[in-house]
């Protein structure tokens, strides 16, 4: 998924900026981002106060007194480290009509994971305010074309192969909601107003409705190459299996490979481990010598993205509030060693001190990699699958 932010454009009946004035709107997108790479302790104590007066407003801030909290200390000792299964009452009755409940302004949607906990998936509410942050996402593409120069890339299109943000309804009490993937959602509420088109259509993706199914994805697939295949496309972005399967789709029904028809710049890519390393390959195979910029996502939010060259996402410091469960204790992400590993806990304006369930790789400041689930034998496939590829986590 990447998108320039709709802060960048307002309205329609603007005038075309000058490559120059492009470069000054860019750099103040990205600035926030770096400002807080320079100094995480300062941006993360921002974030905090910003966070706490949010659950102030809400009945689970207000039963752990987030008013009456400042330090990170005092906001550890009083919100615990909860999982989605720890929350899943609070999210029902959220979704029954309660949003005071874990909510300070009312939902715009509700997101479902590809995964699933337990044999479900999980529902997670987006609002206003998170949905601001997810814009980060397109900070991949932006900082890609302030550090290449190709500006160019906005006067393309980017191919749409986001999943449906509406794909189905569920019943809560005597309440119907509707739900759909997160990427989907996304691209729905901020791609209008913006200087890079997305094609397909998001409201034409929902309209194939939200199935499954091999069939349901040849349909998007065939989509996306009726829409796209006379266009300029600069960008692709989405989930790394996804624009693979569309590659190969490609070859077995058009006989064509996507670096056939298209000059693709850079390909935002996000959603599992081992983009810039397991998928790279055959990404490149398919798109050609394409630049490929990793998003670390989730449902829950856009927690990072690729800086550059090196084969790592950067946090967004300035808008998340990160923890790591070590070895050696409860530290800030931040706060890592080079080669140490962590479970990761995430703080957002609806999730407080939310254990997301990936383990974190820590490398150099500030380059991390997730590299699987918080799961027993995770460590032991990363590795693995390195030696597989003669690649032994370099960056």
């Amino acid at each position: 998924m990447c998108y320039v932010s709709n802060t960048i454009y307002q309205g329609e009946s603007m005038p075309q900026p000058t490559p120059q004035d492009m470069q000054e709107m860019l750099r103040g997108f990205v600035q926030p981002w770096y400002e807080a790479l320079a100094d995480p302790a300062a941006a993360q104590q921002a974030v905090l106060k910003r966070l706490l007066q949010g659950y102030a407003r809400t009945r689970y801030g207000q039963e752990h007194k987030a008013d009456t909290l400042t330090t990170v200390d005092e906001y550890r000792h009083a919100f615990p480290i909860v999982t989605y299964e720890d929350l899943k009452p609070l999210i029902q009755r959220t979704m029954g009509g309660e949003t005071d409940l874990l909510l300070y302004e009312p939902p715009i949607g509700w997101a479902i994971t590809r995964g699933t906990t337990r044999g479900e998936s999980k529902f997670i509410p987006m609002t206003p305010t998170d949905l601001k942050m997810r814009v980060s996402a397109g900070r991949a593409v932006i900082n890609y074309a302030l550090r290449t120069k190709r500006f160019d890339v906005f006067q393309g299109v980017n191919l749409n192969l986001n999943f449906p943000s509406v794909v189905g309804k569920v019943r809560v009490g005597d309440r119907e909601v509707e739900y759909g993937y997160s990427s989907g959602i996304y691209v729905k509420h901020v791609s209008k107003g913006t200087p890079l088109r997305s094609l397909p259509t998001q409201e034409d993706i929902d309209a194939l409705g939200g199935g499954k199914t091999i069939r349901d994805w040849e349909r998007r697939f065939e989509l996306a190459y009726e829409r796209c295949k006379d266009e300029n496309v600069t960008v692709v972005g989405g989930v790394a299996p996804t624009a693979i399967r569309f590659g190969r789709y490609l070859r077995k029904m058009n006989k064509l490979y996507p670096k056939e028809l298209w000059q693709v710049c850079v390909m935002t890519l996000g959603s599992v481990p081992g983009i810039n390393t397991r998928y790279a390959p055959a990404l490149r195979a398919m798109y050609g010598p394409v630049e490929i910029a990793e998003i670390y996502g989730a449902t829950e939010g856009m927690f990072g993205q690729q800086k550059d060259e090196r084969r790592a996402w950067v946090p967004n410091y300035d808008l998340f509030f990160f923890e790591v469960e070590t070895r050696r204790g409860l530290i800030m992400l931040y706060e890592m060693r080079p080669g140490e590993m962590g479970s990761l806990v995430v703080s957002t304006p609806i999730l407080p001190r939310y254990r997301i369930g990936d383990l974190i790789l820590a490398f150099d400041a500030p380059y991390f990699r997730c590299i699987g689930r918080d799961e027993p034998f995770t460590l032991v496939r990363y590795f693995w699958d390195c030696l597989m590829r003669l690649d032994f986590g370099g960056l």
